[in-house]
């Protein structure tokens, strides 16, 4: 089961944005992974991001809340909002909670826990996703996947290392669409060129991991695990 969320605060009011922070680092479900003041930014910057849940407010000039909610697709929300009357439409674009200000940690954790449970729901009953390759769209199994890495002759495309040993070239995807489509818990973003599938692992140190993986010489393929990354690596080894 998945323990962490990554998520994206939204607030143009700096003040509301700034305490909202605050709380968020005090749930441990929860990554914060950008705070943002303007939903333009956040607009422009999402497809870089690797993040589950937006917690937004709804009032905000230019691009309200829920316009930014539609635009996030199949991404998770909570409304923060010292306004009432947009309950309606927030749960009709299926929010998953709606919270009135003065924001509480008490209420916000309640908010957390749902999506959570949401998540990893999502998780256990999708089995594969579908991407674009080299061939033509392919159904890609989440059980069969191993190992993924940049193409060595264009970094947009990515190499896919499955179970039978044959390899998967998906075409111009980035690591964060490539990580929101796969189960958060099977799977690990190791350093800045590598995923791994969580049951590749043998042993594991400090900064590197041994993998069921064989190399050419038939040895075990041995990977970096970075300092950016070893965090989100340990909560999924104790899961």
């Amino acid at each position: 089961m998945n323990t962490k969320l990554k998520c994206l605060l939204l607030d143009d009011e700096l003040p509301g944005l700034t305490y909202l922070k605050m709380l968020c680092e005090q749930i441990p479900e929860l990554d914060v992974v950008k705070a943002f003041d303007n939903p333009e930014k956040l607009l422009a910057e999402m497809s870089s991001l690797d993040f589950d849940l937006c917690i937004t407010d709804i009032e905000m000039p230019g691009i309200d809340g829920l316009s930014v909610a539609n635009l996030l697709k199949d991404k998770m929300v909570i409304f923060t909002t010292a306004y009432k009357e947009y309950a309606a439409d927030a749960f009709d674009i299926e929010a998953v909670d709606y919270i009135t200000k003065p924001v509480k940690k008490e209420r916000l954790q309640k908010a957390v826990v749902k999506a959570l449970e949401k998540m990893n729901k999502k998780s256990s009953n999708k089995k594969f996703t579908q991407l674009n390759t080299d061939k033509g769209k392919a159904l890609l199994f989440f059980d069969q996947i191993i190992y993924i890495q940049p193409s060595e002759t264009d970094s947009r495309d990515k190499e896919v290392l499955m179970k039978d040993g044959n390899i998967i070239l998906l075409k111009n995807i980035t690591f964060a669409k490539l990580l929101s489509q796969l189960p958060k818990a099977d799977f690990c973003r190791i350093n800045k060129k590598e995923i791994i599938a969580m049951k590749a692992v043998k042993f594991f140190a400090h900064d590197e991991i041994t993998t069921t993986i064989l190399d050419k010489n038939g040895k075990s393929l041995v990977l970096f695990l970075s300092d950016i990354y070893r965090s989100d690596f340990l909560c999924k080894v104790n899961i």
